[in-house]
């Protein structure tokens, strides 16, 4: 797959999701074979970026690259602005979002929003490709609602703006992320553009990756939600494209490795207040499938989310897998 001076035989790439995709989760998900990640939704107000959120979401700078970061907003201008300041810290390409379904954003008219104004839409693409000199690319959804499917025509209009490629949720905005996603449709933006297309919307393993591929006729594929608890997905996704090879997902204590690393980075790079808070949600991405049918892992699980210190929790997650002794591998 090629973007702008960047091309890499991966076809996968980790989907933006805010409160998961931070710098932690994508150097790991790198380090267990994912070459594409892309950033946390960053607000274009640069106003807003002095918070400790947007701080956070801002560390890409001594990452590997390429640097892929995502910018949201509603006015040409200021993604404009934004995607410029990017570019500035380190940002080896951008993408305007125009997928995120939540009514936070979107009554703001950002996010899936914005595809209900088609003026609006080609100013903003012109505005961002001429404001810096990265590739750019966005992430939309196929429309607003089902009625008002018009996500061919967005990435016409992308592709003769300059952009380098988009991403296709296979929803509309009103689906949110309910329903069957329609790769038939994704297939259809696909064919209507020259620019690569990725496509988005329940991908969970090797073999839905490549039965996407194959029915649609895209560049690649772009994991989301899969990936939550699973960061070795991406890497065993694309081994699987380029190979024909899915490899084992990791052992019991390849897995406890990693999550005592991610628990510890997670501290190191929020501090040790916000670090161990933001820690409880992935333990429990890892783990909530190993606690059924256990009531003492559950429990264990409850424990964890009372615990304030990174000490603490990694005593925990030893134990926690001292109770999951007798198996070799987490469950699929």
């Amino acid at each position: 797959m090629k973007i702008g001076p960047f091309e890499h035989s991966s076809q996968v790439v980790l989907a933006p999701m805010a409160g998961v995709t931070d710098q932690p989760f994508r150097n790991l998900c790198r380090k267990n074979g994912a070459y594409w990640t892309v950033s946390e939704m960053i607000t274009s107000n640069q106003k807003l970026w002095g918070s400790r959120k947007s701080r956070s979401r801002l560390c890409f700078q001594n990452e590997v690259g390429p640097r892929w970061v995502q910018i949201a907003g509603g006015e040409a201008k200021m993604l404009a602005s934004a995607a410029l300041a990017a570019e500035e810290m380190g940002a080896d390409i951008v993408d305007i979002n125009m997928g995120c379904p939540a009514k936070k954003v979107c009554n703001k008219a950002a996010g899936s929003a914005l595809l209900r104004d088609i003026s609006l839409v080609q100013d903003i693409f012109q505005q961002v490709r001429a404001a810096v000199s990265i590739p750019v690319t966005v992430k939309i959804r196929l429309g607003w609602s089902l009625e008002e499917i018009n996500a061919p025509l967005v990435a016409k209009i992308a592709e003769d703006s300059g952009l380098a490629l988009v991403t296709v949720h296979g929803r509309s905005r009103a689906c949110k992320f309910v329903g069957n996603v329609n790769y038939d449709q994704i297939g259809e933006v696909a064919d209507q553009v020259d620019i690569p297309v990725i496509a988005n919307g329940d991908i969970q393993s090797a073999e839905d990756a490549a039965r996407v591929l194959a029915a649609t006729g895209v560049s690649g594929v772009m994991i989301g939600r899969a990936a939550q608890g699973k960061p070795w997905l991406p890497g065993q996704v694309s081994n699987y494209l380029e190979n024909g090879e899915i490899k084992n997902n990791p052992t019991l204590g390849e897995v406890k490795a990693m999550l005592m690393t991610h628990v510890s980075e997670l501290t190191s790079f929020y501090g040790e207040l916000t670090g161990p808070r933001i820690a409880r949600k992935h333990v429990g991405w890892y783990l909530t499938e190993q606690s059924q049918g256990s009531q003492r892992r559950k429990e264990a699980l409850r424990e964890f989310n009372r615990l304030e210190t990174v000490g603490q929790q990694l005593q925990a997650i030893e134990e926690i897998f001292d109770l999951l002794g007798g198996q070799d591998t987490l469950a699929a």
